[in-house]
């Protein structure tokens, strides 16, 4: 799968968006994700490591990757975008 396919898979970019601080254990992103199911989870964090953006670190939990990082900075101009067309409405 492509990683574009991945990023417009439901839940994907709020993984990422979570991990963007610190390592979490999978049960810390289960709170944070709240509405998520476990399986949901599980199978997007596999996609997310076979993509590359998304490590584990055992006893650590899951972190983003050198180009997670990267990913999530080029998404930044999007969030602006998105921020300044919600302040219009």
């Amino acid at each position: 799968m492509a990683l574009f396919d991945l990023l417009g898979r439901r839940w994907a970019l709020r993984v990422l968006w979570e991990l963007r601080g610190q390592p979490l254990t999978f049960r810390q992103l289960q709170e944070h994700c709240g509405d998520m199911s476990s399986s949901v989870l599980n199978q997007r964090l596999r996609e997310l490591r076979r993509a590359g953006v998304v490590e584990q670190e055992h006893g650590q939990g899951y972190r983003l990757t050198g180009e997670g990082r990267a990913l999530l900075d080029a998404l930044k101009p999007l969030g602006a975008w998105a921020d300044r067309w919600r302040d219009r409405a």
